[in-house]
């Protein structure tokens, strides 16, 4: 069962578990398009995306009305999206913002990406030859400017902090350390805060993170 958040007449906003595709295909045995619509009993719209291992919150929409309007206000400044990445490696700095174009289907296109450091540790065990392993996690809140495919993923493996679990853009070495080291086996993006305008206002919902590391409190 995919966990719903919120529902009303025009959508249904969704907890997507990582792992699950968003859109069937050919080879595509479970996504959200066909097992959400199974779950509620009727056809249900696509908006926007999230990647298959990135987890979170996403809005459908019940009829093609609500679809076209709010695949508007989703592309729009109006609807504000947080993730939360756990990655593998230090930011320049705690807070800023990363504007480096991404090159998609052969074109570089404008890409902005407003980071915040939110908590950081180390991972320090020793190997069998006494040698000491040593890697800096650091938990990074994300707000996107734009929405270019991948964009989270890529932006932080070009500053050096890849995300942990990511093998398309980060760190396949040091993913196998990860997963020895720290039990993790997946992507660790999620989107977790998003605010939409509903009933005249803007409301927002909250996730807690799925991660498969756990920060010390």
């Amino acid at each position: 069962m995919i966990p719903i958040i919120y529902e009303n007449d025009e959508i249904i906003i969704i907890n997507k578990p990582s792992g699950l595709a968003v859109q069937g295909g050919q080879g595509v045995v479970h996504s959200v398009d066909r097992d959400f619509a199974e779950q509620v009993g009727y056809k249900i719209y696509l908006v926007h995306r999230l990647d298959k291992d990135t987890s979170g919150l996403m809005v459908v929409a019940k009829n093609p009305v609500a679809a076209g309007k709010w695949t508007k206000l989703i592309g729009s400044k109006i609807v504000k999206k947080e993730y939360l990445a756990l990655c593998a490696g230090k930011m320049p700095s705690k807070s800023g913002v990363i504007n480096e174009e991404i090159v998609q289907h052969g074109d570089s296109k404008t890409a902005v990406t407003k980071y915040k450091v939110e908590k950081e540790t180390d991972i320090v065990q020793t190997e069998p030859d006494n040698q000491p392993v040593s890697i800096h996690l650091s938990l990074v809140r994300l707000m996107l400017e734009t929405g270019r495919m991948h964009q989270i993923r890529i932006h932080l493996s070009k500053n050096g902090c890849p995300i942990a679990g990511d093998d398309q853009h980060g760190n396949f070495k040091l993913n196998k350390l990860l997963k020895k080291l720290a039990g993790i086996k997946r992507l660790q993006l999620s989107a977790v805060r998003l605010t939409v305008p509903l009933e005249g206002k803007d409301k927002t919902f909250e996730v807690s993170v799925p991660f498969d590391f756990k920060f010390e409190e």
